[in-house]
């Protein structure tokens, strides 16, 4: 069977609550996110996920991605990995979207970028990175990261250019699940919120 790549957001943040951008700023997680990062690791060692034996573990080296990690249950396994911090948001880090528009009207920062930040190609060849390195796996692989780095790897793994993520929103503590369908590339699940109900 084709290796898939499952897909952790991490818990809820002041800053995500809020609206900001949070790209390198180190943001603690909110109780809210350290008990949804909890209720993903039971749903995580329930059927039919069973714990994921033997899946490669990698995580964002930011706080509120690791410790979404080792609140899940995976710390021990989990390798940080640079590639899966989030966008550098550069001049914009900290700037909800009604602040950037207030300066910059009709920005999208999938179309736009960030002055100062990473490009979009940058951001691109990084997703590009994530998803060659799950294929090259034999098995399973699962990855705690950040909203827009994650939805950059769904736009990547369905081979569509980065501005296809605007479209694929995700929230805090939700997990997605990128596989194959007819043997093309496909999303099997998305933005999956069903263990925060507990």
């Amino acid at each position: 069977m084709a290796p898939r790549i499952l897909l952790a957001r991490h818990g809820q943040t002041a800053w995500s609550l809020s609206g900001k951008h949070t790209g390198r700023t180190d943001v603690p997680l909110l109780e809210e996110g350290r008990r949804g990062a909890k209720l993903l690791g039971e749903r995580l060692h329930r059927a039919p996920y069973d714990g994921l034996a033997g899946v490669e573990v990698r995580t964002s080296p930011l706080s509120r991605a690791r410790e979404t990690c080792e609140l899940a249950g995976f710390g021990e396994r989990a390798r940080a990995w640079d590639t899966l911090m989030e966008w550098d948001y550069g001049a914009y880090e900290g700037m909800t979207p009604a602040d950037i528009q207030a300066v910059r009207p009709g920005w999208l920062i999938w179309r736009d970028g960030v002055p100062e930040g990473e490009t979009l190609s940058e951001m691109t060849a990084r997703a590009d990175e994530v998803v060659a390195w799950a294929r090259e796996e034999d098995r399973d692989v699962l990855v705690f990261a950040h909203g827009h780095i994650l939805r950059s790897i769904g736009a990547r793994w369905l081979g569509l250019p980065l501005d296809f993520a605007a479209r694929i929103r995700l929230n805090p503590t939700s997990l997605s699940v990128l596989g194959w369908a007819y043997g093309e590339p496909a999303i099997e699940s998305w933005n999956d919120l069903g263990h925060l109900a507990g």
